[in-house]
Order: C-alpha cells, then sequence, then structure tokens
C-alpha cells in the first residue's frame, strides 16, 4: 500500500514536471524559432509602435475606415473577456439590437442588401476579419469620406481579401485593420474624423 502511494507520487510529481514545464517550454521554444511572429500574437506596427493584432479585432467607428465585424467580447474587442453574446435566436434583446443595427445599416446604404456579418457578432466576438461583401456594402460610404471613387476602394479591398485556406476552409475573408493601415497610406483623410 505504501509503495503504490509512493509511486503515485512520484508519478504526479514526474508527470507534472515533464507534461506541465518541460513539454511547454519545448513546444514555445521550437514555435519561437520557427514561427516567432505567430508565436508572438502576429503583432501590426506602424512607425514602430504596435497598433494592434493581425488576429485580434478592433472597433473602427469613424465613417472613414472599414468598420469591424460587431463585437460581444465584454465592452466590445476585448481580449480578456472572449464570448458571443450567448443570446438566442428568440432572444428579444438580441432581436431588438439587430433590428438597430438592420435599420442602420439600410440608412447607410438603402436598397443594398445587408451581409449577415455587418449585423452579427462572431462567437469570440474577437473576430478581425469581415466578408468580401460587408467590405462592399461599406464602399459608398468610405469613399465619399476619403475622396475616392468606389472602383478605387474595390481594388483596394480585392488586394486584401484572402482567398479559403486550403482551398476549402473557411470563407474568402478581408483582415480590417490591415485594409484600413492600407487606406490611410493610399488615400488619407485630410481631416480627422
Amino acid at each position: 500500500m505504501k509503495k503504490n502511494l509512493v509511486i503515485s507520487l512520484l508519478m504526479t510529481v514526474v508527470t507534472t514536471i515533464l507534461l506541465g514545464i518541460v513539454y511547454p517550454l519545448l513546444v514555445t521554444g521550437i514555435a519561437q524559432v520557427l514561427f516567432p511572429k505567430k508565436a508572438n500574437g502576429q503583432m501590426i506596427e506602424a512607425n514602430g509602435k504596435v497598433i494592434g493584432s493581425r488576429i485580434i479585432g478592433q472597433g473602427f467607428t469613424s465613417p472613414g475606415y472599414f468598420h469591424s465585424r460587431l463585437s460581444s467580447a465584454g465592452n466590445g474587442y476585448d481580449p480578456l473577456n472572449t464570448n458571443g453574446s450567448q443570446l438566442g435566436p428568440t432572444n428579444q434583446k438580441l432581436i431588438d439590437r439587430v433590428k438597430g443595427d438592420v435599420a442602420t445599416a439600410k440608412g447607410e446604404n438603402p436598397g443594398t442588401p445587408i451581409p449577415i456579418d455587418m449585423v452579427t457578432a462572431s462567437a469570440s466576438g474577437l473576430d478581425p476579419e469581415i466578408t468580401p461583401a460587408s467590405a462592399a456594402f461599406q464602399l459608398p460610404r468610405v469613399a465619399k469620406v476619403r475622396g475616392a471613387s468606389e472602383e478605387q476602394l474595390r481594388q483596394l479591398v480585392a488586394t486584401h481579401t484572402e482567398d479559403r485556406q486550403l482551398g476549402v476552409l473557411g470563407e474568402p475573408r478581408v483582415n480590417v485593420l490591415e485594409l484600413n493601415l492600407d487606406l490611410d497610406r493610399k488615400y488619407p483623410q485630410t481631416t480627422r474624423q
């Protein structure tokens, strides 16, 4: 009995050290060597300053920028509180919010079908990407503020549209932060919004 207890305790200590310390450090070290940018959060820098991450969404509210997908993470885009709204499709609070968002979108671009990701949040609440349809829906507003043609911005969106991974996984998508950074470089706003 005592021998079994000692063996159990030793196995617990050994596996804790191997799987709780050695293995994570080994995997982290390999990731740092082989994929340093990805292992460190895919940070995006501008003028030597980190301004965001390629894989965590940010809120953009100015009319001169493409807007991200809605976020239910904390007070919006909170990486420490990732979560969807947890509201079911029959929840009145969700229905009212979506109706309000649809009305706002219709006012922005009347007569144009509203892409679903313009009025729904992602499961994590931190989705950094929108659909090409969502970007296209926002073209008139952004073009007007930026003084660029819709066709110029459509080409910019096309250069930032990523296809399905391996040709079958996911959907085509546009990273909003990268698109807006390129938008600032190519079509700067004359006044800050």
